[in-house]
C-alpha cells in the first residue's frame, strides 16, 4: 500500500481528500419514498453513523491502492443512508497527526516521543486505520446488514495487512504492532464499559478459535461469533469519554450531529 507522496504537505493532502469527497457527494438526495418508515430512534442512529462514514471516507481518500477503495465504498454508504434519512452535510473533521497522537497516547498511557504520526509511514497509517472505529448496532436491518458486510470486510483487510507485521516495531518506537493494537482494543473496551468486545491481532491461545490458536485476524467471542455493541456503548467509545451523555470525539472538533 502506497501513501501520498511525502513531499506533499499534510494540509494539502487533507484538502484534496475533502475536495474529492465533496465532489462525490451531492448536497441533497431524494428520499426513497418506497422505503420503510423508520422509528425516530433508528433515524437518529443512522444519522449518527453518517458522522463515522464521513470520517472514514475522508481518511481513506488520503491514500491509494486497497485503502482508497474503502473511501469510495464509504461514499456509497453515505449516499445509501441519505436515501433513507435526510442526513446532513459533511461535518468539520480533524484528521491531523496531532489528533491521532492524542488517542494513541491515551491508549499507550504515555506520551510517545516523537508524537505519533499516521502519515509518516505505511505501518503508522495502518495503525491509524485500525484506530478508526468500525462500530455499528442494529437499526434498519436491511440497510445495516448491507453496511456491516462491507464495514466488516474493510476491518478484516486492515487486520490482515497488519497481522504479518505484528512483531515489527512501529517506527520510530520500541513497541511492536501487536502491542499497539492490543492497547487500542483495550482502550475501546475500557471506554465501552461492557467487558471485552474488542480484540487485537493476537490473543492467548485459550481465547483463540476453539482454544487452539493465538492468531486473531477475525475477532470473535468464545464461539467465534462477532461481537455486538449497544448504541450507548458506541457513543461512549466514539465520544472518547466513556459516557454516552458527554459528547465530543477527537476527530470532530464541533461534535457529532
Amino acid at each position: 500500500m502506497a501513501l501520498a507522496p511525502c513531499f506533499v504537505s499534510f494540509a494539502a493532502i487533507v484538502f484534496i481528500s475533502s475536495f474529492i469527497t465533496s465532489l462525490l457527494l451531492p448536497s441533497a438526495y431524494p428520499l426513497d419514498l418506497n422505503a420503510t418508515i423508520l422509528p425516530i430512534f433508528h433515524v437518529d442512529l443512522l444519522e449518527f453513523s453518517l458522522n463515522l462514514e464521513y470520517l472514514e471516507a475522508d481518511f481513506f481518500f488520503i491514500t491509494n491502492g486497497v485503502i482508497l477503495q474503502f473511501g469510495y465504498q464509504e461514499v456509497g454508504h453515505i449516499k445509501e443512508i441519505k436515501n433513507v434519512v435526510r442526513g446532513f452535510p459533511m461535518p468539520q473533521l480533524d484528521l491531523s497527526a496531532s489528533t491521532f497522537a492524542k488517542v494513541i497516547d491515551q491508549a499507550i498511557d504515555s506520551p510517545l516521543q516523537p508524537p505519533f504520526n499516521p502519515y509518516a509511514n505505511n505501518v503508522s497509517f495502518l495503525i491509524a486505520a485500525y484506530l478508526i472505529p468500525y462500530l455499528f448496532s442494529i437499526t434498519s436491518k436491511k440497510l445495516v446488514t448491507g453496511l456491516l458486510g462491507i464495514e466488516s470486510g474493510q476491518d478484516v483487510v486492515i487486520r490482515a495487512l497488519l497481522y504479518p507485521l505484528r512483531l515489527a516495531k512501529v517506527p520510530p518506537y520500541d513497541i511492536d504492532v501487536d502491542e499497539v493494537t492490543r492497547r487500542i482494543s483495550s482502550l475501546r473496551n475500557t471506554l465501552g464499559r461492557a467487558g471485552s468486545k474488542d480484540e487485537s491481532l493476537t490473543v492467548p491461545v485459550n481465547e483463540g478459535g476453539e482454544g487452539r490458536v493465538q492468531g486473531n485476524v477475525l475477532a470473535g467471542d468464545q464461539f467465534s461469533v462477532a461481537y455486538n455493541r449497544t448504541p450507548e456503548e458506541i457513543l461512549k467509545i466514539v465520544y472518547g469519554s466513556g459516557n454516552e451523555s458527554i459528547p465530543g470525539g477527537p476527530h470532530l472538533p464541533n461534535g457529532y450531529h
